[in-house]
């Protein structure tokens, strides 16, 4: 079967996140995104791709902050109550009964309940039409990373897919339909990919004695 272009959320799995912010006169903002995606692999930078008229792109143009909160399945009812379009003086913490997590590099708060929080600090923004469509891609400095102790090991670096039980989701012709990941039990190191067998990234990754897991 041949599909659109613009289907391509049909066969693509995507990540739900909830970007929490800010305003200038401390209205605290909530509106999930699914165009997020980590800019390679040696970066500390994370791109979203966001319509104009949002409350969260105006608070992260205010302030510079904003945090990228990653959710499990468990939070799936709270995507239409942070989607809905409500003015910018609602408290969105309140109106999705949600509880903030205070950040700890900036002042917008992260959400309770998720499994990891991005706090970030705006980088840069790229303004851009296509076909007749404003849109912008942000693209943030993850100045802080945390993680839910229990479903994180940080002798090996790798999280537990099955007790994060990450929320994303495909589209269809009608609207969202929810779903996670499954680990199929299968390893590959990076360094597979190299003829010499050996990652250039390794010395990134090796934590110094007593170096405390950010």
């Amino acid at each position: 079967m041949i599909l659109e272009n613009f289907k391509r959320e049909s066969i693509v799995p995507m990540p739900v996140t909830f970007i929490s912010t800010i305003s200038e006169n401390g209205v605290r903002n909530i509106a999930p995104y699914s165009c997020f995606m980590p800019v390679l692999r040696p970066f500390d930078l994370v791109c979203v791709a966001s319509a104009k008229r949002r409350d969260t792109l105006v608070n992260l143009k205010s302030t510079g902050e904003f945090v990228i909160n990653m959710p499990g399945t468990d939070m799936a009812d709270k995507v239409i109550p942070t989607a809905l379009h409500v003015p910018p003086d609602i408290d969105e913490f309140e109106l999705a009964g949600l509880k903030e997590k205070p950040s700890k590099k900036i002042k917008a708060p992260g959400i309770e309940g998720c499994y990891a929080w991005m706090e970030c600090k705006l980088d840069h923004i790229i303004e851009e039409v296509y076909n007749g469509f404003p849109y912008v891609l942000i693209l943030g400095k993850v100045v802080y990373l945390e993680v839910e102790d229990s479903v994180y090991d940080k002798e090996s670096g790798s999280w537990d897919v099955e007790k994060a039980r990450p929320l994303m989701m495909t589209g269809s012709d009608e609207g969202m339909r929810f779903c996670t990941v499954n680990s199929i039990g299968k390893f590959e190191p990076y360094g597979a990919m190299f003829k010499n067998g050996k990652d250039p990234l390794e010395r990134m990754y090796k934590k110094e004695e007593g170096q405390e897991c950010k």
